[in-house]
Protein backbone atom coordinates (compact mmCIF):
# COMPACT_ATOMS: atom_id res chain seq x y z
CA UNK A 1 0.00 0.00 0.00
CA UNK A 2 0.68 3.49 -0.55
CA UNK A 3 0.46 6.67 1.02
CA UNK A 4 1.71 10.16 1.04
CA UNK A 5 3.11 11.56 3.75
CA UNK A 6 1.71 15.12 4.46
CA UNK A 7 3.49 16.12 7.84
CA UNK A 8 7.21 15.83 7.93
CA UNK A 9 8.29 18.19 4.76
CA UNK A 10 7.16 21.34 3.16
CA UNK A 11 9.75 21.19 -0.07
CA UNK A 12 9.26 17.73 -1.47
CA UNK A 13 7.04 15.19 -1.69
CA UNK A 14 7.25 11.84 0.65
CA UNK A 15 5.41 9.12 0.91
CA UNK A 16 5.05 6.21 2.98
CA UNK A 17 4.87 2.52 1.46
CA UNK A 18 3.85 -0.41 3.89
CA UNK A 19 3.34 -3.65 3.71
CA UNK A 20 3.47 -7.31 5.73
CA UNK A 21 6.65 -8.98 6.38
CA UNK A 22 7.50 -12.10 8.73
CA UNK A 23 3.90 -11.25 10.61
CA UNK A 24 4.88 -7.79 11.17
CA UNK A 25 4.06 -4.65 8.97
CA UNK A 26 7.07 -3.03 7.54
CA UNK A 27 7.09 0.70 6.60
CA UNK A 28 9.82 2.45 4.03
CA UNK A 29 9.71 6.37 3.65
CA UNK A 30 10.74 7.72 0.40
CA UNK A 31 10.67 10.49 -1.93
CA UNK A 32 11.58 11.28 -5.26
CA UNK A 33 14.59 13.29 -6.34
CA UNK A 34 16.14 13.68 -9.85
CA UNK A 35 14.06 10.48 -10.93
CA UNK A 36 15.35 8.44 -8.37
CA UNK A 37 13.41 7.27 -5.46
CA UNK A 38 15.52 8.26 -2.20
CA UNK A 39 14.77 6.22 1.19
CA UNK A 40 14.41 8.28 3.90
CA UNK A 41 13.82 5.36 6.42
CA UNK A 42 12.36 2.07 6.84
CA UNK A 43 11.12 0.02 9.73
CA UNK A 44 8.45 -2.55 11.39
CA UNK A 45 5.50 -0.56 12.39
CA UNK A 46 5.84 -2.27 16.16
CA UNK A 47 7.73 -1.64 19.27
CA UNK A 48 11.16 -1.98 19.35
CA UNK A 49 11.54 -3.44 16.21
CA UNK A 50 12.90 -0.66 14.03
CA UNK A 51 15.30 -1.64 11.25
CA UNK A 52 16.29 1.81 9.94
CA UNK A 53 19.72 3.44 10.02
CA UNK A 54 19.55 5.00 13.32
CA UNK A 55 19.20 1.78 15.11
CA UNK A 56 21.49 -0.56 12.99
CA UNK A 57 24.11 2.18 11.77
CA UNK A 58 27.36 0.69 10.31
CA UNK A 59 30.56 1.65 12.16
CA UNK A 60 34.05 1.82 10.14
Amino acid sequence: MLARDETHSQSEERFFCFGKVDGGVLTVRFTYRAAVIRIIGAGYWRKGKTIDGRENQVHR
